[in-house]
């Protein structure tokens, strides 16, 4: 075990394998999810990890509080919750996906008890946090980023410090629209291909051998054909990425031709798809 220990805290698709690269690293002593049952289902895996009852017991036990939910407002409740209970050494890392102002306000609660909170929202999928190859994009202060190095290399590939705290998450929204462009574009051209009846495997590599590579034309090109949508990033997700980055380009004045088309069409695929699980069943609409 790790002389720093490090608590986690969200065991959802992303942080139950992160958590879990910490484990075998040693690092990770504590645990705790809104779901006890998960918890508990995990400590059971990971031999020698606590969960605890509560995030504020955790905070108290830990030297490094991970964050990795799915929304705003859950990060800024667990900060509220966890504030009293946190010392000026330790470091609060979130990996949500939430809005820079987000981020700032957190930050400034932590600050007021001497806390430094690093924004390190993450890309790569799923299959990323289960490989231990993630990107990590980090805001906040540079000595508490250099000191959280070690616990970053347990699941990620690359991380990057890009600035104050905020950066991080401005940076997902460039991931998150890039993102939307090229599910966009893959899943409409998927589309055609199947109109104009051309052999699906056959497409499948030429399309990925050339200019029109990608890494979701490869890892969802043949689920697709196959209108296969079980593992992946869950549409609604997405959905609230696209709305923090449009709520950025709204106030920068930057005009996004992306952005209206993918809000609307994922707001559709939410509305109207209750199993995918991944954004690539967007081609369920393009096909229509």
């Amino acid at each position: 075990m790790s002389d720093v220990r490090v608590g986690w805290i969200g065991l959802g698709a992303m942080g139950w394998p992160m958590a879990g690269h910490l484990h075998a690293q040693g690092s990770l002593s504590h645990v705790w999810n809104r779901s006890g049952d998960k918890a508990q289902a995990f400590v059971e895996q990971h031999s020698g990890v606590v969960a605890t009852a509560d995030p504020e017991t955790l905070a108290q036990a830990v030297d490094r509080v991970m964050i990795c939910v799915s929304a705003d407002q859950d990060v800024l409740e667990l900060v509220e919750r966890i504030k009293p209970h946190l010392s000026a050494d330790k470091i609060v890392v979130d990996h949500s996906t939430i809005s820079p102002a987000s981020a700032e306000f957190a930050a400034q609660q932590l600050q007021e008890v001497g806390v430094c909170l690093i924004d390190a929202p993450v890309t790569g999928g799923v299959e990323g946090a289960i490989k231990g190859i993630l990107s990590v994009m980090a805001g906040g202060d540079w000595d508490a980023f250099q000191r959280i190095q070690p616990i970053l290399k347990a699941y990620a590939r690359v991380s990057h410090h890009l600035g104050g705290v905020g950066r991080g998450q401005a940076a997902k929204a460039v991931n998150q629209l890039m993102v939307a462009g090229i599910a966009e574009a893959v899943c409409e051209s998927l589309a055609l291909l199947e109109t104009l009846d051309l052999p699906k495997e056959a497409m499948l590599e030429l399309l990925g051998g050339g200019a029109a590579g990608s890494w979701f034309l490869d890892k969802r090109g043949k689920t697709m054909m196959a209108d296969s949508f079980e593992v992946g990033f869950a549409p609604n997700l997405l959905l609230k990425d696209l709305k923090i980055c449009d709520g950025l380009t709204t106030q920068l004045g930057f005009q996004s031709a992306v952005l209206p088309q993918a809000i609307k069409d994922y707001t559709e695929v939410v509305a109207t798809d209750q199993t995918s699980r991944d954004i690539s069943a967007l081609i369920r609409l393009k096909r229509r």
